[in-house]
């Protein structure tokens, strides 16, 4: 199918848009222009390709599609742009307009389709409960998330033990995806808002003043998205932020390790020192930093809807990544995403290593 489409989305980027000045500076960091050598697929080809279809001096068609999908939305691109240009909301707006106008992978076509019927992107019709005497009304409420949910729930299940070891007031949410998958993908902020809506609900019920992710694209969406949509009266913590204020007394742990920032928690939020402060609390651990940490830290290959669209790049990208953890001479990588944790042991697979992949908060719930 080619044809020219309609660009409501995108119409009010023109300005971001003709900002561009080519320069070309943002290849050097796109993790899949690392990978690809496609002008189409850098930041600066995306742009060019988001204008054209604008303008209509260009027709959709699956090549389009294609390159305008082989993104991760990480934001390295904006961090190095000169002319600070919001390459993500160029992305994502461009693909509403894709979705809208009938372009969409099937693969994510199925994604969506989950969340709507079943309130996960998985498509998992029975909802894993945890054991955890439930309260009605609790200080801290704990959102799970759908990855850890229903693929990793080992990363709830260790959340909700550390919280019971340092004696909080929590409760558990009866949550649905946060939308962050379907916002990616670029379907329709109605559908979105639905779920923003539904999660409301559920929290207002249990009166908290705090909710707690474990999940960086959940804890990303309550802290940027939502508040554009909703009035949220409740403070947005991720868990490391809670565990790091409450300086827990911690066994020792003889290991070199690292940390790779979730892009949804790093550049998107600017979330860096609380996962750290953590990890040199424990005795006897040596921290080390990856040479691309904080603010230039490589995303994991996993977001922005390439996992699922383009495995095999998302699959290499976080190869990368676990090269460079080894290339400190850590033997463990810690994460604070349930997602990046999932891509980066397919990363681990793909080079056959040995390198301990691990949530931050199930290492903190083995040595509390």
């Amino acid at each position: 199918m080619e044809k020219f489409i309609e660009t409501k989305h995108s119409w009010d980027l023109e300005k971001e848009m003709m900002t561009c000045t080519y320069c070309g500076f943002c290849k050097g960091v796109c993790p899949v222009f690392d990978i690809s050598n496609w002008e189409g697929v850098g930041p600066r080809g995306k742009v060019i390709l988001s204008y054209g279809l604008r303008e209509k001096e260009i027709p959709a068609d699956d090549s389009v599609m294609e390159r305008l999908y082989q993104c991760t939305t990480c934001a390295n691109c904006e961090r190095r742009c000169p002319s600070d240009i919001k390459v993500v909301d160029i992305v994502e707006n461009i693909r509403k307009d894709l979705v809208s106008n009938g372009f969409i992978y099937p693969h994510h076509k199925d994604v969506v389709e989950n969340v709507i019927r079943t309130g996960n992107p998985y498509g998992e019709t029975e909802k894993v409960e945890f054991k955890h005497e439930s309260k009605n009304k609790a200080k801290i409420g704990y959102f799970v998330g759908c990855t850890s949910r229903y693929r990793f729930p080992s990363i709830a299940k260790a959340t909700i033990s550390v919280l019971e070891k340092l004696g909080e007031d929590f409760t558990i949410v009866d949550d649905v995806c946060c939308g962050s998958t379907i916002q990616r993908i670029g379907w329709s902020d109605e559908a979105m808002k639905d779920l923003m809506n539904q999660n409301l609900k559920k929290i207002e019920e249990k009166g908290v003043e705090k909710v707690v992710f474990t999940c960086a694209g959940c804890y990303r969406m309550f802290k940027k998205e939502y508040p554009k949509h909703v009035d949220l009266n409740f403070e947005v913590k991720h868990i490391d932020e809670e565990i790091a204020g409450l300086g827990a007394k911690l066994k020792p742990l003889r290991k070199k390790i690292t940390f790779h920032d979730p892009c949804h928690m790093g550049r998107h939020v600017g979330l860096y020192e609380a996962p750290r402060d953590i990890i040199r609390s424990i005795p006897e651990a040596e921290f080390v930093e990856m040479e691309l940490n904080r603010s230039t830290a490589q995303c994991c290959g996993g977001g922005g809807g390439l996992r699922s669209a383009f495995p095999d790049y998302a699959k290499e990208i976080a190869g990368r990544r676990i090269d460079q953890a080894s290339d400190v001479g850590a033997e463990m990588i810690l994460t604070s995403c349930p997602f990046c944790v999932t891509n980066l042991n397919s990363g681990k697979e793909k080079r056959n290593s040995d390198m301990e992949v691990k949530d931050l908060i199930e290492v903190i719930d083995q040595l509390i």
